[in-house]
């Protein structure tokens, strides 16, 4: 695999402060044999704002799909504080996704290809294109755009 430090210096990307937490909770959770969970990310941006609002109503999907982005760095920020080192992800198991929407917004999963096309383009096809979920709801917490949770394995 190649370095994902710099694929990220590639993309001009690099990873932020992991975020606050949002409530009590573990923003991520060892388990099994080299199994991570990680608790729901949102799209925190660099200067501190969120995106906020609402796909179908003031959020066009390529709005959307950046908001899924900043989610899936939220999520890197908070591997590497626990992990040390991205490099050590094996795969991304599970990809689990909800999208701030209208009742008849109906393109979650274009909007989360956003977060999908940077695991993938950071870790490759069989590593970071994993199982996946992308699901609508009518609010998210302060308003947020959407929120992503992962599963990953490690070495």
């Amino acid at each position: 695999m190649s370095d994902v430090y710099e694929k990220l210096k590639e993309m001009e990307l690099s990873l932020p402060t992991p975020p606050p937490r949002g409530g009590l909770y573990t923003p991520v959770l060892s388990f099994g044999s080299h199994l991570y969970y990680c608790s729901g990310c949102g799209p925190d941006q660099p200067d501190g704002s969120t995106v906020i609002g609402k796909l179908g109503l003031n959020l066009s999907v390529e709005e959307g799909q950046e908001a899924a982005r900043r989610c899936a760095l939220n999520l890197l920020a908070n591997l590497e504080r626990e992990l040390g080192d991205l490099n050590r992800i094996k795969r991304f198991v599970k990809v689990l996704a909800f999208v701030n929407c209208t009742d008849t917004f109906d393109q979650q999963p274009q909007v989360i290809n956003g977060a999908s096309e940077l695991l993938m383009n950071l870790f490759g096809p069989d590593a970071g294109l994993p199982a996946r979920s992308a699901i609508g709801t009518n609010a998210l917490p302060g308003g947020i755009a959407c929120e992503i949770e992962v599963l990953v394995e490690a070495e």
